[in-house]
């Protein structure tokens, strides 16, 4: 038994050395599974032309703040220039946020971004779409709750990102061993 116990201590000391391998498979899952799926949301808000991101569609208004757009009367000039903050806000860092992560820039404040994102997101579909619906429950044994249950997965990734980093394949590396 002993013997067995002595395999299984090296096996997995040598995993626990590999300091590379979760923030490198983090940002590659990252990528894979949630970069395409926050820029192409961020695509729907943009306005017409160069300046899209300053003038966002009206879509933009309906997916972020869905309450006060309504309340307004579906009319984008009577709301506050609070809201127009918060709209363009939402957007760039819709693409910001993912675009530092795939990059490896900034990685710890970028995955912090998304997380505070993530739960602005979350609030927005079960409160002002009212989708409570979708809240799903853990430990129901239906692992596919649209918010509960993957939105938990993403958040756990992103975590890794805060607790990990970048890892080696990334420009928070170059950044330390240029200024080291």
């Amino acid at each position: 038994m002993q013997k067995l116990l002595n395999i299984y201590d090296t096996l997995t000391m040598r995993l626990v050395q590999q300091n590379w391998l979760l923030p490198t498979l983090a940002r590659l899952v990252f990528a894979a599974v949630l970069a395409v799926y926050f820029f192409n949301s961020g695509l729907t808000k943009l306005g017409d032309g160069f300046g899209g991101v300053l003038n966002p569609s009206a879509g933009a208004y309906v997916q972020i703040l869905p309450k006060a757009f309504e309340s307004a009367g579906y009319d984008t000039s009577a709301l506050s220039a609070h809201h127009h903050g918060i709209v363009i806000a939402g957007i760039v860092a819709e693409f910001l946020l993912p675009l530092l992560i795939l990059l490896g820039l900034f990685t710890r404040a970028a995955a912090l971004g998304m997380v505070g994102f993530i739960i602005l997101q979350s609030v927005t579909d079960l409160y002002g779409h009212g989708q409570a619906d979708a809240l799903g429950r853990w430990f129901d044994r239906i692992p596919d709750a649209a918010i509960l249950d993957q939105r938990a997965l993403w958040l756990f990734l992103l975590v890794t990102l805060i607790v990990k980093g970048a890892g080696p394949l990334s420009l928070d590396k170059l950044l330390v061993a240029r200024w080291r």
